[in-house]
């Protein structure tokens, strides 16, 4: 049987989406900035489509206020999506520079656009930040366009002098590389004034009546990931706080030295109570020992993140930093990174996952609720945050009277909707809808049609059934599956080999689908529903007091230099202690018991052991 080997790149990094939702924004006119001697107008323009929000103020620090604008756009035009090498798009660019040879400059033009428009239609699209002005602090949320990354910029009221009329509510404003390079024009000793509004600075600014009409492709999926990661900040996580000189060491590390073909590409955080962090960048092993406040979890963590690529967007604000808050929710899931800047604020999310990575993102879907209806409690919430604007979870509580699993439900579904959002840096919800109309949820709630038909297979009665899993050392855990399809009087055989964080290195399948085109049209039918039956049976684990037959856990332990690892897995009576360093062959001890309660009894020995020993769980809870 043919099998297919995944890289990390290919996992992560197929084609997107095509677009399929249009988002129609009108605008009395192009957002810029205006200077004229030692003064400077930030002129932003609100979508005339949506409900007046209005603010008007002086800026205390205009650089500092730059370079925030600068890294937001930096988010929102960034596409870490691998790019395999591909002569056809060359070879085209040739074609399209023989065709306009003898045409003058105008025509040219209008050739490569009209080649763009064909061939690649979101190249040149930037997708206008969703701005929020509330009583406290004004915010500006974009979403990448690789759907990795996730931007909340907030400028808090001190931030500003003079403050004019104000109108809170929620808008989009027009964000373009000509004001992008405008912004650049601001300098320290200009006296810079900020405006939001339908008509600019001032109402009369300039009699303006032509109006900036842009008609958006907003892929289904670019919307659907900025409303997940947004939901994700609710969920549980640990807590570091680095200084912005860990930050500068390890962004200079991955400045001087490139990525290793085929190598480990994540940062891995070393959490252990009452002690400094620990990063480590993969694959050099450098260790970076933190010097910020200790880890003040209750247990011992080692988490990996990915896309440390991404943080590079910050290196212009980075010297105004004065400390990083990350809040870390697991191995394989999306981390957020707090820059505080005084009175600014910037909160960076990335993703585990780009848009097409399926293989981490089905198991991340689990961890949030998939109700698309406003139930009672959804909306209590909402009505409530609509006229107060902002609240903790606690007034949440108090003044809706939801509590517990029922309240943190209904602000997930609340934030998964579009109408409110979580301020992970202040540690409160607000009241924020992302569209002037209701979001479509039915479309929104799978990825394409082959997901949906995985879930309805996995809501037939034994369709789909993990038969195998088989631990391999080193490599991860394969899965094998049997998945009965009753309209197709069919049973495939997907299999896949998952790795400890979760991604898919490996998959076979034995359908018609996965023989034609292996997986570059994206995974079959029967390797979704393997997954999340994995994940599902995972989750129900976790929150079971069965006995525990089949079992396996991986502990890592630094000793200078050198990293130490530990697997250990528990197979009915048997356990399988395999050990050594880091990127080495392990050693293998196999040891049988003459019943599985002594076996258990062993197993829970020697986890207790090796936390005694200092050693960190690898393997995320």
């Amino acid at each position: 049987m043919a099998t297919t080997e995944l890289t990390a790149e290919e996992i992560s990094d197929a084609p997107p989406v095509a677009p399929s939702s249009g988002a129609h924004l009108s605008y009395a006119g192009a957002s810029r900035v205006l200077t004229s001697g030692d003064t400077a107008q930030v002129e932003m323009f609100g979508n005339l489509d949506r409900p007046q929000v209005r603010f008007d103020a002086t800026v205390k620090n205009p650089l500092r206020f730059r370079e925030a604008l600068s890294a937001l756009y930096g988010v929102i035009g960034s596409d870490y999506r691998y790019a395999p090498k591909d002569r056809t798009q060359y070879i085209a660019y040739l074609r399209l520079k023989r065709d306009a040879a003898p045409l003058g400059v105008w025509h040219a033009q209008q050739a490569y656009f009209a080649w763009m428009l064909r061939n690649d239609p979101t190249a040149l699209t930037i997708l206008d930040p969703v701005v929020s002005v509330h009583p406290d602090q004004i915010t500006f949320e974009v979403f990448g366009k690789d759907e990795s990354t996730y931007a909340c910029l907030a400028f808090k009221q001190d931030a500003f002098a003079d403050l004019g009329k104000t109108e809170n509510g929620t808008t989009n404003i027009d964000f373009s590389d000509a004001l992008y390079s405008s912004v650049q024009q601001i300098r320290g000793y200009r006296a810079t004034t900020f405006a939001i509004g339908h008509d600019g600075v001032k109402p009369t600014s300039e009699g303006r009546k032509e109006v900036l009409e842009k008609k958006i492709q907003v892929p289904d999926s670019w919307l659907r990931g900025f409303l997940q990661v947004q939901s994700a900040a609710t969920l549980p996580f640990d807590h570091v706080q680095l200084s912005p000189m860990d930050l500068y060491n390890v962004l200079r590390r991955l400045r001087m030295n490139g990525d290793r073909k085929g190598k480990k590409r994540g940062l891995r955080f070393e959490l252990v109570p009452a002690q400094q962090p620990r990063i480590v960048a993969e694959p050099w092993e450098t260790v970076f020992t933190t010097t910020g406040d200790v880890f003040r979890g209750k247990a011992a963590r080692l988490v990996r993140v990915w896309g440390r690529r991404r943080l590079m967007t910050m290196k212009r604000l980075l010297p105004f930093v004065q400390s990083v808050d990350v809040y870390l929710l697991g191995s394989g899931l999306p981390s957020f990174w707090v820059f505080r800047c005084g009175d600014i604020t910037l909160t960076l999310g990335m993703t585990g996952f780009t848009s097409a990575n399926w293989s981490s993102a089905l198991g991340f879907d689990l961890l949030l609720p998939r109700n698309t209806q406003d139930g009672e409690p959804t909306k209590k919430v909402v009505a409530y945050l609509a006229d107060q604007w902002k609240a903790t979870a606690k007034e949440l509580g108090q003044q809706t009277g939801i509590k517990g699993a029922a309240l943190v439900e209904a602000v997930q579904v609340g934030c998964q909707n579009g109408e409110l959002m979580y301020d992970i840096a202040n540690g409160v919800y607000r009241h924020r809808p992302l569209t002037e109309k209701p979001l479509d949820l039915a479309r929104l709630q799978f990825r394409n049609n082959r997901e949906k038909v995985a879930h309805d297979l996995l809501t037939r009665r034994g369709a789909v059934r993990i038969t195998g899993e088989n631990r391999i050392a080193g490599i991860g855990l394969e899965l094998t599956g049997t998945v009965s399809v009753t309209e197709e009087k069919r049973d495939y055989r997907p299999q896949m080999v998952l790795a400890d964080e979760g991604q898919v290195r490996k998959v076979t399948c034995t359908c018609a689908t996965f023989r034609k085109q292996g997986i570059k049209g994206g995974p079959c039918v029967h390797l979704i529903a393997l997954r999340l039956a994995f994940a599902e049976k995972e989750s129900k684990k976790s929150k079971s007091d069965d006995a525990v037959k089949f079992e396996t856990r991986a502990f890592a332990k630094r000793d200078g230099e050198v990293e130490n690892v530990v697997q250990i897995s528990l197979e009915r009576d048997k356990i399988k202690y395999r050990w050594g360093r880091s990127g080495q062959t392990m050693r293998l001890q196999t040891m049988r018991f003459n019943s599985d309660v002594d076996a258990r009894a062993a197993y829970f020995a020697k986890l207790a052991d090796l936390d005694a020993k200092g050693y960190l769980d690898v393997i995320a809870e």
